[in-house]
């Protein structure tokens, strides 16, 4: 692969460890958001507010503050994506991977598929937003100039 500027090599412990960290990333960020959010509110937080499908919802304010938090943590893991990832084409990837093994967990938290049509709207907006904008933001990085001469220019 001559014509290539950057070759990729298929390395699954990377990938696995990438999908592990991102994990992290997600649920780690998304906990300090809902505290940051419960302790304005003086709420008090659970895992409810994470895992459960009915918690989210324009008609309550805790409802509406978790969504809040929901969206802030989506612009939180696409950081992630640019410091862990590196790959605007793996963006989406890694976006959807962490969704869809967050819908496992509220499938197993909940005993039942997530329903609510609040939660499905939250969580395809935070979709949206943490793969456009870790795929900018990666992007931007990627395309950044590349310096030919690394040796201190003297001046005449």
């Amino acid at each position: 692969m001559a014509g290539q500027f950057r070759s990729y090599v298929w390395d699954p412990v990377l990938i696995l460890t990438q999908i592990v960290l991102m994990q992290a990333v997600y649920y780690s960020s998304l906990g300090l958001w809902l505290a940051l959010v419960d302790s304005l509110v003086q709420n008090s937080p659970s895992l409810d507010q994470i895992f459960n499908d009915e918690i989210l919802g324009f008609s309550t304010p805790p409802g509406r503050l978790s969504m809040m938090a929901f969206i802030l943590n989506a612009l939180t893991c696409a950081l992630g994506l640019l410091y862990f990832v590196r790959r605007g084409k793996q963006c989406l990837d890694f976006t959807v991977t962490i969704h869809f093994f967050h819908l496992l967990s509220c499938w197993i938290y909940n005993a039942h598929f997530p329903t609510a049509l609040t939660w499905w709207l939250v969580h395809i907006v935070c979709t949206a937003l943490m793969a456009v904008i870790g795929e900018y933001l990666c992007m931007r990085t990627e395309l950044k100039e590349i310096p030919l001469n690394s040796a201190p220019k003297s001046s005449v």
